[in-house]
C-alpha cells in the first residue's frame, strides 16, 4: 500500500483559508474581504457541523416542544378538539330541577307574599324527581300542567304589545334592580337583596317578574308555542354542586384541575356570579324539546322567545358570536329579565348586556 493513499486529503478549512491567502496575495489592499468572507463561509460551516452531529438530540427537542404545544388546552377551541362538548357530553339535566309551563303558574303577585332571597332558600328536597333517560339530554317529567290550572283571574290573554314600564324612560340608570349586571367581571354584591316571590310550590324567583313572566307563557300559548320553564332561582350552595359537578366530570375526562374550572366557567357561571341567584335569570324549552343545547333555538318555541320575549322584558342573555364578550357559550335557552325598555333597545339592536352596559350605563 503506498504511503500517500494513507494521507488525508485537505479539510474544508484548509481549502478556504487556502482560498482566501491566495486572494490576499494577489489583491492585498483588499485583505479585510478576504478575512471577512472567511469568517462568514467558516462560521456558517461550523454552524452545520454542529446541526449535523447533534442531529437525534435537536429532533427529540423539536418534537417534545412540539407535542407540549399541541397536547396543551391554551384556548376554548383548543377543548373541542379533543371531542369535548359543553352540552352533549355531559348531563345538562340537573340544571333543570322541577319545570312548569303556563298552565301551572300559580304565583300571587301581591308584595305581602314576598320574603327578601337572603332569609328563604328555596327547599330543594321539595324540588319533583326528573327521570333522565342514559345517555341522553331528554327529561321526563313526573308531572305536567294544563292552561286550565290557572285562576280564573289569571286567564285574561296577553295582547303582546309593548307595556310601558312605571317609571321607565329613555334614561337608564345602574342602580334599576332590572339590568343590574351580573357575571364573572361583576360578581353579585354581598348587600343585594330581592323579594322572593313563588312561582309554584317548589319554584321561586324575583317576585317582581311574576306577573311578565305570566304574561309571556300566556302569549306564547295563544301562538300555540308550549313553554316549560325550569331552572328559575337557584341558592348559592346550589350553584356551587352543579359548578363543582362539572369541574368533576372534566377532571375525570384526563384534564388538570384548572383546564376543568376553565372549561366548566363556560357551561356553568361561576357561584357567585350567577343570574340565577337573583331571581331573574329562565332556562326555557318546551314541551317537546327538553335538551338544553342550541337546538333548541331552531325550534318554535325557540324562534317565537328570540322574536318576542323583549315583549316581556326579557333578553336572550347569552347572544350567539357574543361569547367573547359574555364569557359564557351560546345558550338559546337562557332568558334574563331587563325590563321592556332595556330588552327592547337590546333586541333591536343585537346587543348583549354587557354591551348595553358599554353604551348606556358607563361614563
Amino acid at each position: 500500500m503506498h504511503a500517500n493513499r494513507l494521507q488525508m486529503g485537505p479539510t474544508f478549512r484548509d481549502k478556504v483559508t487556502d482560498s482566501v491567502r491566495k486572494f490576499n496575495i494577489k489583491h492585498k489592499r483588499l485583505r479585510f474581504l478576504g478575512f471577512i468572507y472567511a469568517m462568514i463561509v467558516l462560521t456558517i460551516y461550523e454552524l452545520g457541523v454542529h446541526f449535523a452531529r447533534n442531529l437525534k438530540r435537536y429532533t427529540c427537542l423539536a418534537s417534545m416542544l412540539f407535542f407540549f404545544i399541541s397536547s396543551s388546552s391554551f384556548t376554548y377551541p383548543e377543548a373541542l378538539s379533543l371531542n369535548v362538548s359543553f352540552v352533549s357530553d355531559f348531563d345538562r339535566t340537573e340544571d333543570l330541577g322541577d319545570y312548569y309551563t303556563a298552565d301551572s303558574l300559580e304565583a300571587t303577585t301581591s308584595e305581602s307574599d314576598a320574603v327578601l332571597a337572603d332569609k328563604a332558600d328555596v327547599d330543594m328536597s321539595a324540588v319533583v324527581t326528573d327521570k333522565v333517560q342514559e345517555g341522553t339530554e331528554e327529561v321526563i317529567s313526573d308531572e305536567f300542567y294544563s292552561i286550565d290550572d290557572f285562576e280564573e283571574s289569571d286567564t285574561e290573554e296577553a295582547d303582546g304589545a309593548l307595556v310601558k314600564e312605571d317609571g321607565a324612560g329613555d334614561e337608564f340608570s345602574a342602580s334599576d334592580w332590572k339590568i343590574i349586571l351580573v357575571n364573572k367581571q361583576h360578581p353579585i354584591p354581598d348587600d343585594y337583596e330581592f323579594p322572593l316571590g313563588n312561582i309554584n310550590a317548589t319554584m321561586n324567583c324575583d317576585q317582581r317578574v311574576i306577573a311578565p313572566l305570566k304574561e309571556m307563557l300566556k302569549a306564547a300559548s295563544k301562538d300555540g308555542v308550549g313553554l316549560v320553564i325550569c331552572s328559575p332561582y337557584r341558592d348559592l350552595q346550589r350553584q356551587e354542586g352543579l359548578f363543582a359537578k362539572k369541574i368533576a366530570y372534566y377532571m375525570d375526562a384526563g384534564f388538570s384541575y384548572m383546564d376543568a374550572y376553565n372549561l366548566s366557567s363556560q357551561a356553568v357561571t361561576v357561584p357567585g356570579s350567577s343570574e340565577h341567584q337573583i331571581g331573574l335569570a329562565f332556562d326555557i324549552v318546551c314541551g317537546d324539546y327538553y335538551q338544553l343545547d342550541e337546538g333548541f333555538g331552531e325550534t318554535p318555541a325557540g324562534k317565537w322567545l328570540a322574536e318576542n320575549s323583549y315583549k316581556y322584558g326579557f333578553c336572550l342573555r347569552y347572544l350567539k358570536g357574543k361569547e367573547n364578550i359574555t364569557g359564557i357559550e351560546y345558550e338559546p335557552w337562557h332568558f334574563r329579565y331587563v325590563g321592556v325598555d332595556a330588552a327592547t333597545v337590546m333586541h333591536d339592536n343585537d346587543l348583549c348586556l354587557e354591551e348595553f352596559w358599554d353604551l348606556y350605563l358607563y361614563e
